[in-house]
């Protein structure tokens, strides 16, 4: 494949086949590099190519790394090996762009990341917006609504959400009833167990639990349907054919998940005091009849509204912050994904949020 013609005359004649398929041979690579390590200076030698029978791009780079990257002031080619080398220069003179050097805390930074945050605000501002004409729209005029697709995402989102969040919710209750228990029970307060688990699963753990499964679940599905959508150009379909992405696409979804999202709480709440009640049972002895007979009187009415509220907050939150996400999606893989895993942080960022809004509003709301 490759041989020396002559140390005198100090060329190289390569032959043979040159193309990844003989380059791939257990034994070819090892003895041509060892053949390439021997010569002296091989950029400075002259090279003749005119016995190589067939060449690709992978021979050619290999004969371009023993040059040192830059051509023989001595070389001959074959006819058609021109177009191979010309292309490797025309690549060795390019450069990468330069990243950004500047440091997180630098004013540029902040700069560019305060006008991210500025347009995302406005995007979502503009969402609100268009959501509230749609819904007037909507309210006019409801029998030329969305109902077939509220309906096709009230079961994709609520239905097929009901056993992951009971899975979820059983295991939250059994595990915060036994850590509950063993600190109560060392305390001699064993009955206020149903107190604990009430409050804390009806108020807070509950609505939380869904909203996270919902966001994780859901919420990524519509960022990723808008996505696929976005990259095979379904939504530029959409409008020129006259059908607007807002009324079409983003109500139904949030509406879909302002109703459903009250109900997977409810649902959550409803696994989680049983697991809760089940491992009460286990390990203080708890009777399931007394668990049922005092809950009413240890959680106030206004936490189960205070829950259902949450709910519906949080389920326009999750839609919204999809969608968003979702139509900015640029028409490639890697901005899917990104936007994808963006969403789905977000909007359990947001829910956090607007839990902790919820927490301050009505902190003197639901204790006797």
């Amino acid at each position: 494949m490759l041989r020396l013609d002559g140390l005198r005359a100090a060329t190289v004649a390569a032959s043979g086949d040159w193309q990844v398929q003989a380059l791939a041979q257990p034994a070819a690579m090892g003895a041509l590099r060892a053949a390439l390590r021997q010569l002296p200076q091989p950029a400075a030698l002259a090279w003749d190519l005119s016995g190589i029978s067939a060449l690709d791009h992978i021979g050619a780079q290999m004969l371009w790394n023993a040059w040192g990257r830059r051509r023989p002031g001595r070389l001959t080619l074959a006819p058609g090996q021109e177009e191979f080398f010309r292309r490797l220069e025309q690549a060795g003179t390019l450069a990468l762009p330069a990243g950004d050097s500047h440091p997180w805390f630098s004013i540029v930074s902040l700069a560019g990341a305060a006008r991210r945050f500025g347009g995302h605000l406005a995007g979502m501002l503009g969402l609100v917006g268009q959501l509230v004409l749609d819904l007037g729209r909507f309210a006019r005029r409801p029998r030329h609504g969305p109902w077939k697709e509220l309906s096709a995402n009230v079961y994709h989102i609520g239905y097929q959400a009901l056993g992951i969040t009971a899975l979820v919710g059983v295991l939250i209750g059994v595990v915060l009833s036994y850590l509950s228990a063993q600190q109560l029970h060392t305390f001699g307060g064993d009955i206020y167990l149903v107190n604990i688990l009430g409050m804390s699963i009806i108020r807070e753990l509950g609505p939380m639990l869904a909203a996270i499964l919902v966001a994780g679940r859901s919420g990524s599905a519509i960022t990723a349907q808008l996505g696929v959508m976005r990259v095979t150009e379904e939504l530029d379909a959409m409008l020129v054919m006259g059908l607007p992405h807002g009324f079409r696409l983003i109500m139904p979804r949030v509406l879909a998940l302002a109703l459903v999202m009250p109900l997977l709480v409810v649902w959550t709440d409803a696994m989680a005091l049983i697991g809760g009640m089940a491992a009460a049972n286990i390990q203080l002895d708890m009777a399931p009849a007394y668990f049922i007979q005092k809950l009413p009187s240890a959680v106030p009415i206004a936490n189960y509204w205070i829950g259902l509220g949450k709910g519906v907050v949080f389920g326009g939150l999750i839609a919204l912050v999809a969608c968003h996400f979702g139509l900015r999606i640029e028409p490639n893989t890697e901005s899917l994904g990104q936007g994808t895993t963006t969403s789905v942080v977000t909007a359990i960022t947001v829910v956090i949020l607007a839990d902790a809004v919820f927490a301050i509003v009505f902190n003197r709301v639901g204790y006797y």
